[in-house]
């Protein structure tokens, strides 16, 4: 079990940035990526239809000898990773938005948050908002149509500028000093964001804190039994797409690094 992979999936790419973390802390162990392009943005779908596809994907992963399952997607945690908990005895890594450092480090008393229309309209968003935000004000903003530049690999693009100029423009004005990125895809936007927002601004996402979260449950959190990799060598990543394997290929190298071969996930 120690030398099984790790399975991660988001809606698309963007999960890639907190895999990159996740193989920085934990190099030794190998890992599954599942891109769900095909059904990529999860944004504008209903909370049935993520559930479902978050099923299909645990399902083939599981099947794959899968140790632990990173749901690297903010809007598929929100919709699925309490029923995926509630229907498989496997452990489930799920994100969450970083309010809670966010509103440590700021100075104005502002924290902005930029997320899927999705992430912002759940409960636990509000509840780690209401947890967490004493007197901060918490400035949230939807931000349609950032995963696809992502996904199409414009992360510099005159369009993609256009959009995060528009997002962040009420962040700003409200005197925010700290924007939290709350979509995996976003990270891969952080360049742009920066020079957008400014240099005093700071931007924070989550992928090392998953990463963290990861290495304790193989851990097994100081009581469970420790899955940790035991090869001394560096693990590997299986690259899977429900979307064209090419597409993966090609702007997931990009996004990656480091050359990709890319498998098309089972029907």
């Amino acid at each position: 079990m120690n030398d099984a992979p790790i399975g991660v999936f988001d809606s698309g790419l963007g999960g890639m940035s907190v895999l990159r973390e996740m193989v920085r802390r934990l190099p030794h162990e190998n890992f599954i990526y599942v891109a769900d392009s095909g059904h990529c943005p999860y944004g504008g779908k209903s909370q049935q239809q993520i559930i479902a596809r978050t099923v299909a994907i645990t399902d083939f992963l599981l099947g794959r000898g899968a140790k632990l399952v990173v749901v690297a997607c903010n809007t598929a945690t929100v919709a699925a990773v309490e029923y995926l908990r509630a229907n498989y005895s496997n452990a489930f890594v799920g994100m969450e938005p970083a309010v809670k450092p966010a509103v440590a480090l700021t100075r104005s008393g502002v924290v902005g948050v930029l997320a899927t229309v999705a992430t912002l309209s759940g409960e636990k968003l509000h509840k780690l908002i209401d947890r967490h935000a004493g007197s901060v004000r918490i400035i949230t903003q939807p931000c349609p149509g950032l995963p696809e530049r992502v996904e199409a690999g414009e992360l510099e693009s005159a369009e993609t500028r256009v959009l995060v100029e528009r997002y962040t423009a009420p962040l700003l004005a409200g005197g925010a000093d700290v924007v939290v990125l709350g979509s995996t895809h976003y990270p891969f936007l952080r360049p742009l964001i920066q020079q957008v927002v400014g240099p005093e601004v700071k931007l924070l996402d989550t992928g090392e804190a998953v990463a963290r979260r990861v290495e304790n449950v193989l851990k097994g959190d100081g009581n469970g039994e420790d899955l940790r990799a035991d090869r001394l060598g560096p693990g590997e990543v299986e690259w899977f797409t429900s979307g064209a394997p090419q597409h993966l290929k090609t702007i997931g190298s990009r996004l990656w690094g480091l050359p990709i071969v890319a498998s098309a996930l089972p029907a």
